[in-house]
């Protein structure tokens, strides 16, 4: 555990508290989206915001993939799984998200419907070889980070010539969503956040590298720096970011180097474009529709697209009338502006998807956000 030690470091933490302070300007206030679920978690896990300056402020963004996940998505996995009788493989997390009429699938598994929780992709293909006279549909959910061992199961199934195994795929891109975010179409002033910058994603960058920023930094004049997961991963973000902006630059810098390249994965990128195509478009939760933002299966490989192999028809579903799950995504409100947080609706009862994975915000908040540096002994403090 040396090396995840090194990166939580309560006297390093300090030290580049006191470097941000200084470098933040008093005459000006920062606004950074950390546009990852892991580094939301971080965030509040450690309690970074309260290393802060008060004119440094930290913004939630859609990078939960749970979270983003519009709840007509939901309703066609749950239809598959009790209308067409198929065994379904799902994440655990998004077993419990609410669908239409207070349902869920982890409701529908207690009406009958075959719902199964797998750890990977391959678990749902191992389940189709041994379930030979089952059809079994894969619900592929995630950013950049889980379309590769989608892919690799969809070429295995055909390499194998499954005919019971198929995938509805659900999988998004994060530049189209960060530059969703920066143009916001159809919204008020109101309802947009305005920023200085994104902290980048780390496990998507490692597989896309760092060059799809670049363009969203030079078109939009915003800074995006990488980052890793620990808690000094991100303070060193953020003070990489606080320099962009006091200096009038707007580059994608690698804080991550550890684990990004500007090429990615180059591997996995083949892979993926071999199994998939751009959707033209794509509802995303609190985000509305965006183009090119999401991939769907290609044609080479329909015979494992379970939206054509079951004829499914997406209908959008507007979430909970009480529910700010869409403005926190957009980073608008904070999880604690919901009326409904830590009351009605908890880790244990959720009402809206931010609330369900640990990833999401309002889990992240409900479960570390009463804790500060002096009460937790989790706290980069040390």
């Amino acid at each position: 555990m040396k090396y995840i030690d090194e990166f939580r470091d309560g006297k390093l933490a300090r030290v580049l508290a006191t470097a941000i302070a200084a470098e933040a300007r008093p005459d000006r206030r920062y606004a950074f989206m950390e546009f990852c679920g892991g580094h939301t978690h971080a965030i509040s896990r450690y309690g970074v915001s309260d290393l802060l300056p008060t004119n440094v402020r930290m913004v939630h963004g859609p990078g939960c993939p749970i979270c983003v996940l519009p709840i007509g998505r939901i309703d066609m996995a749950i239809a598959l799984a009790l209308e067409h009788d198929v065994i379904l493989c799902s994440y655990g997390d998004c077993l419990r998200v609410p669908a239409s009429d207070g349902c869920s699938l982890l409701k529908a598994k207690s009406r009958g419907g075959d719902v199964r929780m797998v750890y990977s992709a391959v678990d749902a293909l191992k389940i189709a070889r041994e379930q030979p006279a089952r059809q079994v549909v894969f619900f592929a959910i995630g950013f950049e980070t889980t379309t590769p061992p989608t892919a690799v199961v969809i070429r295995q199934a055909a390499a194998e010539g499954l005919k019971n195994f198929s995938v509805l795929c659900c999988h998004v891109l994060t530049p189209a969503a960060i530059v969703s975010i920066l143009e916001s179409p159809g919204l008020s002033k109101a309802d947009v956040v305005l920023l200085d910058g994104f902290i980048g994603p780390a496990h998507v960058s490692t597989v896309i590298g760092s060059q799809p920023y670049e363009g969203c930094a030079v078109k939009y004049r915003k800074p995006v720096v990488i980052a890793g997961f620990e808690p000094i991963d991100v303070m060193q973000a953020i003070l990489m970011l606080i320099r962009q902006v006091n200096e009038g630059r707007a580059e994608v810098e690698n804080e991550f180097t550890r684990a990004v390249t500007r090429e990615g994965n180059r591997k996995a990128q083949d892979l993926v474009a071999d199994v998939f195509e751009l959707r033209p478009s794509f509802e995303w939760r609190g985000l509305g529709t965006i183009a090119d933002s999401a991939l769907a299966i290609r044609p080479s490989y329909a015979g494992f697209d379970a939206e054509r192999r079951f004829a499914l028809v997406y209908r959008a579903v507007t979430d909970h009338q009480s529910c700010d799950c869409g403005a926190i995504l957009r980073g608008v409100k904070q999880p604690r502006d919901c009326k409904l947080f830590g009351t009605v609706c908890t880790p244990e009862n959720p009402v809206g998807s931010c609330m369900v994975s640990s990833e999401g915000a309002c889990a992240a908040h409900y479960t570390y956000g009463r804790a500060t540096p002096q009460n937790t002994s989790e706290s980069v403090n040390g």
